[in-house]
């Protein structure tokens, strides 16, 4: 299996692309591969060629595409993940399984309870590091779509975005209130959805009552997860029970 590598510029046959910079730096220093190495290239929006390293130095790697490859195909539903922004490091690990789940859009949110405020996430170029992550985790499990990881917003805009034609699924505790289905009662949506998942301390009443406008309350059953691990969970039992797996 030949090396794949995300190059955002591959759109034809016989061009060369040259690498974002840290693909170069995993191609020269990881894989130590050397012009003529065969590679595969994918453009983050659901093509892939394939192709072969055509110059290597230091101002960059630069790969010519000779052929199309059938890319792996995506999952029927456009799921956009609205996930309340978790402490240190545990976002990445959402994102990343989110992406090799399928997700097409993660929406990072701040909620009453979450640690952080789109200030501070925007002065640590967080949102950078989450796409990159993305890249890293579209490439490993073989998708040629790169989602989209927005700039965080607050709880209040994610849930006025949604609209009539994106089905809104906020996952809740049992005891949240009258209306509350499990995933086993969600008919499948015809194209389009949005989860929306809390932070560490979970949602406040307020925030539950302002979702429950827009959107369908579900609840994973009575077992406390974490909260790094309720967005992974729900994933998998919406895209079983679609048929998508």
């Amino acid at each position: 299996m030949h090396a794949r590598f995300y190059g955002p510029d591959a759109e034809r046959i016989d061009e060369v692309v040259e690498l974002p910079s840290y693909e170069a730096e995993h191609l020269v220093r990881v894989l130590r591969l050397k012009p003529g190495a065969h590679v595969r290239v994918f453009n983050g929006r659901g093509a892939e060629f394939a192709g072969a390293v055509e110059t290597v130095g230091r101002h960059g790697v630069r790969v010519r595409l000779h052929g199309s490859l059938d890319a792996q195909a995506e999952i029927s539903v456009a799921v956009t993940l609205a996930q309340a922004v978790l402490k240190g490091d545990k976002m990445d690990d959402v994102i990343r399984d989110a992406v090799m789940m399928g997700v097409a859009v993660i929406q990072p949110t701040i909620t009453t309870r979450t640690e952080a405020s789109v200030a501070s996430l925007r002065r640590g170029h967080r949102q950078e590091r989450w796409q990159r992550i993305a890249v890293s985790a579209a490439k490993q499990s073989g998708r040629a779509v790169v989602p989209d990881v927005r700039e965080p917003c607050a709880f209040k805009e994610a849930v006025e975005s949604l609209d009539a034609g994106r089905r809104g699924l906020m996952f809740v505790e049992p005891s949240a209130g009258g209306g509350v289905v499990s995933p086993g009662e969600l008919a499948k949506p015809s194209n389009a959805a949005t989860m929306l998942v809390g932070p560490e301390g979970g949602w406040t009443p307020e925030e539950i009552s302002q979702g429950s406008t827009c959107c369908q309350l579900v609840t994973l059953g009575a077992r406390t997860l974490r909260a790094d691990s309720v967005a992974l969970v729900a994933f998998a039992a919406l895209l079983t029970l679609w048929k998508e797996l």
